[in-house]
């Protein structure tokens, strides 16, 4: 299993939010690339890096600092938020991201993430973030109608392989992700390579993820708030299923 550090930015700055909230929001570091550079000095090779404000405005808002942590370092970057035209997806991977992740574009214009899919085979992740079990969009600020599983499955079987799946409840209480969430996923889409989000707060939670064949699993508050560290999210990916 791959552990993928998260930076969420709002205003240039690595930021926190509790289930999405814009309002519950904590600063942790002022400059992303100082804690893009702890990730790789620790020898972790992801980066989930979402743009808050993109997300909520519905275009790129940071490319900048996409463009500063792909070139300062070697990581492998999935980028998020904003995302909504063909320009700002060429944007997003000319500025350096080797993923973006299509959320709220693959619910509203589906047929923009068909072409997407034939034009960059390999570069996008499915963003499914749902709230009691159905699609959430815009920066979590809307409920889609969508059943979760059912709209990752339909989308699997249009050609994405990845996806990156948000219990919205469970995201910065650090209390634990949706396993419930994952497994429903694993049965209903079992060639799907899931990467969980959302709640993950101890080394337990990162084991038990990684025994039941996760994809992956990105790490964000825990790190933050000091209840993972750097050394601990690189052990976690030794572990596979048995």
């Amino acid at each position: 299993m791959t552990v993928i550090p998260a930076i969420d930015i709002i205003g240039g700055e690595c930021v926190r939010l509790s289930k999405g909230d814009y309002e519950a929001k904590k600063s942790y570091f002022r400059d992303p690339l100082e804690v893009a550079k702890r990730f790789e000095d620790a020898g972790l090779t992801r980066l989930h890096l979402v743009d808050l404000d993109g997300a909520r405005s519905g275009e790129i808002k940071n490319l900048k600092t996409l463009e500063r942590i792909a070139g300062s370092t070697g990581l492998t970057v999935d980028f998020g938020g904003g995302v909504k035209t063909t320009a700002s997806l060429n944007a997003a991977l000319c500025a350096g991201a080797a993923f973006v992740t299509c959320g709220s574009i693959a619910v509203r214009d589906p047929e923009t993430v068909l072409l997407w899919l034939e034009e960059h085979p390999g570069c996008l992740i499915l963003g499914a973030d749902c709230r009691n079990g159905f699609v959430s969009t815009s920066g979590w600020m809307e409920d889609s109608a969508l059943e979760v599983t059912s709209f990752i499955k339909g989308w699997r079987e249009k050609g994405f392989d990845t996806c990156i799946s948000t219990d919205i409840s469970k995201d910065g209480m650090l209390m634990g992700p949706s396993f419930a969430l994952y497994d429903a996923i694993a049965e209903c889409v079992p060639e799907m390579k899931v990467i969980a989000s959302g709640g993950i707060t101890t080394t337990e939670d990162l084991k038990k993820l990684a025994l039941s064949g996760l994809y992956g699993a990105i790490v964000g508050k825990a790190y933050y708030e000091g209840h993972i560290t750097l050394k601990e999210m690189k052990e976690a990916e030794c572990l596979q299923r048995g």
